[in-house]
């Protein structure tokens, strides 16, 4: 309520002003005679009852060359608080003034494509936005719009269009998003069994951004089903370089392939390595069982808890009770609270989110490359520290 009368304490003074120039400009009248509706309205304010303000303020208002502005602020106001047909009746009735300036028009049509993006209306956005752009007006805002509509459409060749020419008008960088678009032609690719032209989107994903995670984890899915469990590692072992938040996304495959090729020293050595250069109990619990398929529970439990004393996991931890447990004999009491023990690590675990968007907070169990809260590209990684990797 407060953010909200905020809002239009500027827009009731600045309407104030408004009607006392138009008033000393048209009938000659001192800038104190202001109209007996404007106190109403500022009233209405004072005494926090901003809708009634509003309705006040735009019955007073006339569309003139005076009060465009003021008009675009109330539209802008009804959009943020949700109400989008009334946003979208206050900028049509502006953009049907034949009296608009070229800069006033194309500032109305931008708010009202804003406004039926808010509204789902995506064709009319997109009619808008080519207008603005054929106007040459507000050309960058314009291809923002319209990406944005391709990519909730999913057409994914127009978006990766207007997305290189944003980056050539606004001069931002778009290559992650263009690779997550071809990710997406390539996902397409692979459900109508078309591999290959999977594979060459890949190629032209990593072509765009090299730092492209999913396209290096999708190339090395590929090549494991298709048997090629050598391009697969070399395609695994690239998220290493592009991005290490996500190893734990590669990991579990990873180890497959290399269990499959009869390479268990070659996968120990490099999960060493990463452990050493960049933690993470995924890798960790996979050296734990490999340890203790070669050498023994002993040894396992022996490597693990002396990483736990440097790396602390909720997970780790979960591990290390559940190889007790396991040795502990079947009748004894300390075997049933070791059980007991783990049984409840792994409901705590199990009830825990996975990934966390670095940008808005959001946490869920599933991987998304594009996040559902904040609608950014790459920002949902695995989450870091005791609980998590």
């Amino acid at each position: 309520m407060y953010e909200l009368l905020w809002l239009l304490l500027p827009v009731a003074a600045a309407s104030g002003w408004v009607l006392a120039k138009r008033d000393v400009r048209r009938a000659g009248k001192s800038i104190g005679a202001l109209s007996p509706e404007y106190f109403k309205g500022l009233n209405y304010l004072l005494n926090e009852q901003p809708d009634k303000a509003i309705e006040v303020f735009v019955r007073m208002l006339e569309v003139d060359s005076d009060t465009v502005e003021i008009h675009l602020a109330l539209g802008n106001l009804f959009r943020q608080r949700g109400e989008v047909d009334r946003a979208i009746r206050i900028h049509q009735n502006l953009i049907a003034r034949p009296t608009l300036s070229k800069e006033q028009r194309a500032q109305a049509l931008l708010e009202l494509g804003q406004d039926y993006l808010r509204a789902g209306l995506f064709d009319r956005v997109e009619s808008l936005s080519l207008e603005l752009i054929a106007m040459d007006a507000h050309t960058v805002r314009a291809l923002r719009l319209l990406s944005d509509i391709y990519q909730q459409e999913r057409e994914w060749e127009k978006a990766i269009t207007i997305l290189r020419k944003l980056q050539s008008a606004g001069g931002e960088a778009q290559h992650a998003i263009i690779a997550h678009c071809y990710c997406e032609l390539a996902e397409q690719a692979r459900k109508k069994n078309n591999d290959d032209e999977a594979m060459r989107l890949l190629k032209r994903a990593l072509a765009a951004d090299g730092e492209c995670v999913r396209a290096s984890l999708l190339r090395g899915a590929m090549a494991a089903e298709a048997g090629d469990c050598k391009g697969a590692i070399r395609a695994y072992e690239q998220v290493e370089k592009q991005d290490p938040a996500y190893l734990s996304e590669m990991v579990p495959a990873l180890v497959d392939c290399y269990r499959r090729s009869g390479k268990l020293d070659a996968l120990s050595a490099y999960l060493e390595r990463l452990l050493a250069a960049h933690g993470g109990v995924t890798p960790l619990l996979v050296l734990v069982e490999i340890i203790r398929e070669r050498q023994g529970e002993e040894e396992a439990m022996s490597y693990l808890s002396e990483q736990l004393r440097t790396r602390p996991t909720l997970r780790g931890l979960a591990k290390l009770v559940s190889i007790n447990a396991a040795r502990a004999q079947a009748e004894d009491d300390s075997c049933r609270t070791l059980q007991l023990v783990s049984e409840t690590f792994e409901h705590i675990i199990s009830e825990k989110p996975l990934y966390r968007c670095n940008t808005c907070g959001f946490t869920g169990k599933t991987q998304h490359w594009l996040c559902p809260g904040c609608k950014h590209w790459n920002t949902v990684k695995p989450i870091q520290g005791v609980e998590g990797e």
